[in-house]
């Protein structure tokens, strides 16, 4: 008896790697699987993007962040739709600007140094209604105006 019920628990072992969960709630996206498909520790099947967490990255000019701080509201008109004016609230700042962060920065060591001014991420929470937050896309062009004379 004790065999037996070694196998069946073996076999429920087996079957419950065969169920994937998501880290997140959301869309699945770049879905690259079939199902029968027999699939090899660590690949990437899908992209899930996260629907709870929408979120604007304006990249400013190093020159445009003096007057930029933490909560100054901010307007937001997506190029998709508009006649459609989404508020929202500035929430923090990369730590570094964008150049730092990619793949291959810029390394000026030639002599030859032009100066370019950086750009620097900005993540902006957006307040909107459900219905309309459903029709946001990452990857979506906006047109971002932060108001700076907010008290």
């Amino acid at each position: 008896m004790d065999q037996k019920q070694a196998d069946v628990d073996f076999a429920n072992l087996q079957l419950s790697y065969t169920t994937i969960k998501a880290p997140a709630s959301g869309i699945i996206s770049k879905k690259s699987i079939q199902p029968g498909q027999l699939i090899q520790a660590g690949q990437t099947l899908f992209s899930v993007v996260n629907d709870n967490s929408i979120y604007i990255t304006a990249n400013f000019k190093e020159t445009q962040m003096e007057d930029l701080k933490s909560g100054s509201n901010v307007e937001v008109e997506v190029d998709a739709f508009p006649d459609h004016i989404i508020k929202g609230q500035v929430y923090n700042f990369a730590p570094a600007t964008g150049a730092k962060f990619s793949l291959l920065p810029p390394d000026n060591a030639t002599g030859n140094f032009v100066k370019v001014v950086q750009r620097i991420p900005v993540k902006i929470k957006i307040q909107t209604e459900e219905q309309f937050m459903k029709r946001l896309r990452p990857g979506m062009s906006v047109k971002v105006s932060v108001h700076t004379d907010d008290k």
